[in-house]
């Protein structure tokens, strides 16, 4: 079984930051994929930023220049650091593996909420 535990989510004022983890734990797997997604309310889950094994970043338009994905091969640690973020980018925000034989596992959930 694997687990994925993320943390770093919060309350920021717009134009401020946050660094989100995510770790994994149990089994160990070959990861193709890290990834984040968010989901607003009354909004289907979206891809803000995805990493592949081989160092392919992919940003949504909505967040480049803004975002940064990196991991930590070490750790097996994917991270998101948001700057300059916006209301709009007030979500639940879920970290996603994606293995070499295609299965996903998902976090929990972190919320972050961005006030004006």
């Amino acid at each position: 079984q694997v687990q994925l535990a993320e943390s770093g989510g919060g309350l920021v004022q717009a134009g401020g930051s946050l660094r989100l983890s995510c770790t994994p734990s149990g089994r160990s797997f070959s990861i193709a994929v890290m990834g984040w997604y968010r989901q607003a309310p009354g909004k289907q889950r979206e891809s803000v930023a995805t990493l592949t094994s081989g160092g392919t970043i992919n940003y949504a338009d909505s967040v480049k220049g803004r975002f940064t994905i990196s991991r930590d091969n070490a750790k097996n640690t994917v991270y998101l650091q948001m700057n300059s973020l916006k209301p709009e980018d007030t979500a639940v925000y879920y970290c996603n593996f994606l293995d070499v034989y295609l299965n996903k596992y998902w976090g929990q959930g972190t919320q972050v909420t961005v006030s004006s």
